[in-house]
């Protein structure tokens, strides 16, 4: 057994899928569990996962695959640094030669090293002689040494030319594939960044995978730069200080959304940890569900998330955008303004940080800022205004997941806007409601007992014996539909040292792949102990119906022979049908 089988027979696909903040409900008392899917926003569970199999299936999107294909998924890792991610997390010793052979997980250890070999270098600069500028900077913005370091805040060399120096060690592919480094037209590179204040951006593992570099000088545009897409880094996936933020986050069961790296600061060094930023004003989907990971531990858990953006234009647009997605996926979420528009670590530094907690323990709900939102946009004098802001409402107000929650907003939005609530309840009731993504059941095609002995084999190690036993001597009966399946299954079974679904499913066409994955999930009443005992009543049954109909057809040849008074060749096949009876009878 190699490490990737062992390291997977260690593994509880629930629990991994659970880690993710998935809240997964057992069907029924089988094996089979049922959830939201974090792959696509949904109302209604179409997510199931099938512990004894190993293996998730989504029956809205698609996607589905063993526990490594969803770590990668989710965290869009390689599958080299799935197996690290999985085997660090759980305690589980990875070979020497699995660290370091593969070339993939050597050339993503090599940019974490330059990455780190980079904030060092700032570090020191910031420390040093060139970093007085910065450091004034940073202290009229309140920023202590502590955080300075905690936060491991840097200086990039003004002349373009030191990481490029230190960096040269890796050679000019990856160098360049870094994102530190930029190659000239006229020949040789220069770093990316120069001059600039540079603010580390690290995974939820807390590894340096970028940087934010802000400019110090008023004609330096543009005012923040950050690393371009790497193999370590994508923006619209990763969350500034997620992984210092989670552990209160998980503690608090909120996290606190605010716009830059410099709020991020002021706010974590007053003491509220909870509290990560965007890269920029967009929230991915990623994002959103990075955060619940961390919010909604537990199925009954629904986390909060605080947004405490830029109080300018810009900033209440950002603010609009990202309460969508977070309401998609079954977040409470509430907006905080903070009075005079200070940015967050301005506020802090005027008035001091329990004056912070007191207004951001007054934050309120999303709906009400939107709804003042759209009274101040909108004539509200007229009905046409107030229908206008009704339908700037409503496409928001239907991502929240509860229907009795939704109606309940449905009427505060009639009081709150004085439209009549007859009108607001026919809107309601025209909503389509969330309906559960149920794909065409291919399966329904297939003889039940082929499905039966399908999920029997995909049930028990022992009915995969018996009936592999079976095989040995005779081959399977008639014309089943099934049989590619079940000697694709048998086949691996034999081969493989622990059963995967995963590995079979690849080597089947796409209709059989279907019809796999709807038993694996379906609800067929077989026990494992039972299984091998009904896997060979159902081959029974199948051998039974094979030869019935073999006996039918020869009776139909027979007759056809007769008519046509081919009597030498109709005793040749009555010959062959009695033969076959008296097997059947001596079976």
């Amino acid at each position: 057994m190699n490490f990737s089988e062992q390291l997977k027979s260690q593994l509880d696909i629930v629990e991994v899928v659970k880690h993710y903040g998935v809240a997964l409900k057992r069907q029924g008392s089988g094996t089979r569990y049922v959830g939201l899917c974090p792959f696509h926003s949904e109302k209604s569970p179409s997510f199931s996962v099938q512990s004894a199999l190993g293996y998730y299936h989504c029956f809205g999107c698609g996607v589905g695959g063993d526990v490594f294909k969803f770590v990668q998924q989710i965290e869009s890792l390689t599958f080299p640094e799935t197996l690290k991610v999985l085997a660090e997390r759980y305690g589980i010793p990875m070979p020497d030669r699995q660290r370091s052979n593969d070339p993939e997980t050597q050339r993503y250890a090599a940019l974490l090293e330059m990455h780190e070999i980079a904030a060092s270098a700032f570090q020191d600069n910031l420390r040093g002689s060139t970093g007085v500028e910065a450091r004034r900077y940073l202290e009229s913005r309140g920023v202590a040494r502590a955080a300075i370091d905690e936060f491991r805040l840097g200086l990039s060399e003004a002349s373009g030319q030191q990481l490029v120096q230190r960096l040269q060690k890796f050679g000019p592919e990856l160098m360049e594939e870094s994102g530190l480094v930029r190659k000239r037209e006229s020949g040789g590179y220069y770093d990316y960044f120069r001059g600039r204040l540079m603010f580390p951006i690290h995974n939820e593992a807390g590894k340096t995978i970028g940087f934010g570099g802000r400019a110090l000088r008023a004609d330096d545009e543009p005012k923040y730069l950050n690393s371009p897409t790497t193999k370590l880094y994508d923006k619209k996936t990763v969350l500034y200080n997620l992984h210092r933020a989670k552990i209160d986050a998980r503690r608090q069961e909120r996290m606190i959304l605010v716009e830059g790296y410099m709020d991020v600061i002021g706010i974590y060094s007053a003491g509220i940890h909870e509290v990560v930023s965007v890269s920029g004003t967009a929230l991915g989907n990623e994002q959103v569900r990075a955060i619940k990971r961390q919010i909604s531990q537990q199925q009954s858990t629904i986390g909060q998330i605080i947004l405490n953006l830029d109080s300018d234009k810009a900033g209440a647009r950002a603010t609009e955008k990202h309460i969508a997605p977070l309401l998609a996926e079954g977040l409470r979420v509430k907006v905080l303004e903070i009075p005079g528009g200070l940015d967050p670590d301005e506020y802090i530094q005027q008035n001091g940080a329990e004056a912070y907690r007191k207004v951001l323990g007054g934050a309120g709900s999303y709906f009400h800022w939107l709804a003042d939102r759209a009274r101040s946009n909108f004539d509200m004098a007229t009905a046409e205004g107030r229908m206008d802001a009704f339908k700037f409402l409503w496409p928001t107000v239907q991502q929240v997941h509860d229907k009795l929650e939704r109606s309940v907003i449905a009427s505060e939005l009639a009081e709150y806007l004085n439209i009549d609530r007859d009108e607001i309840r026919r809107q309601f009731s025209r909503s389509p409601a969330a309906q559960a993504r149920r794909p065409l059941d291919v399966s329904s095609t297939v003889a039940p007992n082929e499905k039966l002995l399908l999920a029997c084999l995909l049930s028990s190690a022992e009915a995969r014996a018996a009936i592999r036993h079976y095989r040995a001597s005779a081959d399977f009966p008639g014309q089943l539909e099934l049989r590619n399946v079940f000697e694709s299954i048998l086949r691996f079974d034999e081969e493989m040292a622990a059963f995967s679904l995963d590995a079979i499913l690849v080597e089947l066409e796409p209709r059989l792949q279907r019809i796999l994955t709807e038993v694996s999930f379906a609800e067929m009443g077989v026990r494992e102990e039972d299984a091998a005992g009904q896997a060979l009543h159902c081959l029974a049954a199948l051998e039974a119906k094979a030869l019935s109909g073999q006996r039918e057809a020869l009776r139909q040849q027979i007759r056809e022979l007769e008519q046509a008074g081919k009597f030498p060749e109709a005793l040749r096949l009555a010959d062959q049908l009695n033969r076959i009876k008296r097997s059947a009878l001596g079976a």
